[in-house]
């Protein structure tokens, strides 16, 4: 299948590289050239505009930084320059609003189009088992599923337009909620006297396991490695939490859902992003805790 992929960041990148180790043959197009050399490096070939790497392909994949170039790049460069009838999947992290938007010009202008916002991170996208939450018709997630699946581990149909996003901010916010709850009870347990190895192998096999604490060990030397083994370098920065965060916030003003925990979360990371610390993983809000 030939397939375009545009935006080849931290995530994109691995996502593309992982589509021509499938045999697809990838148009990549970013506006990096650093971006755009690594993924030529990885077999992709490199264009230097949208409107060329998606003319004459039967797919067109986007990891876009938000809801607004994601709009505008559908809109501008994709509808009406890819063939009628090509299948589009959005794989950022985008508000609810602007999903449905999109996926509904793209329906009058004869695409499918699915929103796939993943879970999973950069080890993920490179190692090729991020999870996938597709919102669309069946018959477009039927088209995505086979070029989603080359990609991830796991591909959840979670309903129509939208849904994707909505399952991966639902998600996000549970997640940020759970790593702070993680994070202020290591701090607790070490001012108490425990060892913290001693309390991760307790808490792990006990009613406090979560995956924030056996899988993302906010600890460095304790657990599994994460990123808190690496200066909480890499990982899933504190700067994308809070745009999860903030999306997730948005939604739940929209139909007024209830979520003090989801808002304290959201002032918590706020915070620490204002301390400078937005390139950080997220685990290291425990830095904040312990102060």
């Amino acid at each position: 299948m030939k397939i375009a992929f545009i935006g080849l960041g931290n995530m994109g990148g691995g996502m593309a590289a992982n589509l021509v180790k499938a045999g697809h043959d990838v148009n990549a197009f970013d506006l990096s050239a650093e971006a755009l050399s690594r993924a030529q490096e990885s077999g992709c070939t490199p264009f230097t505009s949208v409107r060329e790497a998606v003319a004459g392909v039967d797919a067109v994949v986007s990891m876009l930084p938000n809801g607004k170039i994601v709009e505008s790049v559908f809109e501008a460069d994709v509808m009406g320059h890819a063939p009628e009838g090509s299948v589009l999947l959005d794989c950022s992290t985008i508000d609810v609003g602007t999903a449905r938007k999109v996926t509904a010009h793209a329906t009058t202008a004869g695409y499918a189009m699915v929103d796939a916002p993943v879970s999973g991170g950069i080890a993920a996208a490179n190692g090729g088992t991020l999870t996938f939450m597709v919102g669309g018709t069946d018959a477009a997630f039927a088209r995505a599923e086979p070029i989603l699946a080359a990609m991830g581990k796991a591909v959840i149909h979670a309903g129509a337009s939208g849904a994707g996003q909505a399952a991966k901010i639902c998600n996000n916010m549970l997640l940020g909620a759970s790593m702070i709850a993680t994070c202020e009870t290591f701090a607790m347990a070490e001012k108490l006297g425990l060892d913290l190895q001693t309390f991760f192998d307790i808490s792990s096999k006990a009613s406090g396991q979560n995956w924030s604490m056996t899988s993302y060990c906010p600890v460095p030397g304790v657990g599994p490695m994460t990123p808190a083994d690496n200066a909480y370098q890499g990982g899933f920065a504190t700067a994308l939490m809070l745009k999860d965060l903030n999306l997730a916030m948005e939604a739940a003003h929209s139909v007024n859902a209830d979520v003090p925990m989801g808002e304290r979360a959201a002032e918590l990371y706020r915070a620490f992003d204002a301390e400078g610390k937005g390139g950080l993983d997220f685990s290291a809000i425990i830095q904040s805790l312990k102060d």
